[in-house]
């Protein structure tokens, strides 16, 4: 079974992938695209995935259907980003947690150009979404294999599984674009926000030392709530415009009901 000894250099801030490692072909930022990889792993056929195309317009927002179990932001890793991942990471230990009793089930990324099937698999496997996959699905087995590994297990995991690369690879290759080469370098990074049981909104990102808990939600709100919105995508976007010149590119997509 492969090893993630490769990508585990404590002298090197750098998390990117090795270009010696495996690579998938970039997904295209499309909730049909993330919508099909989810189906086919196994989650159920009422969730999908929505675009939003606004956090301020209540009329927009008004169009998402409700609850949203989990937000993908997608935006170009920046120089203020990295500046404040590595101030942040800085100050945190590596992630050691495995088991039941995990606040929110995290994976590492160790599969150059797979931080969207990362987001996807944040998105499923928390909050009120992980108890809507299939039974006996790829995704269910993936995920009960998961839960009692370590990150690194559980990144090797991941690696070396067929099923995720066959679906991973039908979704690449099924976006309205034309598909870049599995080599190719992408500046677009996504990361994952959700709710999980403890009512607190989770960030999750393969590339950080681990789950980053960004505070308390409301009862009854969810990752689309105001006080979600600003411990989350508001804050990043912040950041970036108080650094002047930062790079304001960002999309979002969301994880809820479907329309049927």
């Amino acid at each position: 079974m492969a090893t993630t000894q490769e990508s585990a250099d404590p002298h090197n801030d750098n998390p990117d992938v090795p270009k010696s490692r495996k690579r998938f072909v970039p997904l295209e930022n499309n909730p049909e695209v993330m919508t099909s990889l989810l189906h086919k792993l196994g989650l159920s056929q009422s969730l999908q995935f929505h675009d939003v195309f606004s956090i301020d317009d209540p009329e927009l927002l008004g169009f998402v259907p409700r609850p949203a179990h989990a937000l993908l932001l997608i935006f170009p890793v920046s120089e203020t980003y990295e500046k404040f991942r590595r101030e942040e990471d800085e100050q945190k230990e590596e992630y050691a947690g495995s088991g039941e009793g995990e606040s929110a089930v995290w994976f590492k990324q160790t599969i150059g150009n797979a931080c969207g099937l990362i987001g996807v698999l944040h998105a499923a496997c928390n909050g009120q979404a992980r108890d809507m996959i299939q039974p006996e699905s790829n995704l269910e087995t993936l995920l009960n294999e998961a839960i009692p590994l370590k990150p690194e297990p559980r990144a090797d995991l991941l690696y070396e599984s067929a099923a995720l690369e066959s679906a991973h690879q039908v979704a690449a290759t099924g976006g309205d674009t034309s598909a870049p080469s599995a080599n190719d370098s992408v500046d677009l990074h996504f990361v994952c926000f959700v709710k999980n049981a403890d009512g607190h909104l989770w960030e999750l990102d393969g590339r950080r030392k681990g789950p980053l808990d960004r505070g308390a939600l409301p009862e009854g709100e969810d990752v689309l709530g105001e006080k979600a919105l600003d411990l989350g995508v508001r804050s990043f976007l912040k950041r970036e415009q108080e650094a002047g010149g930062g790079d304001l590119r960002f999309s979002l997509i969301v994880l809820a009901p479907g329309f049927d």
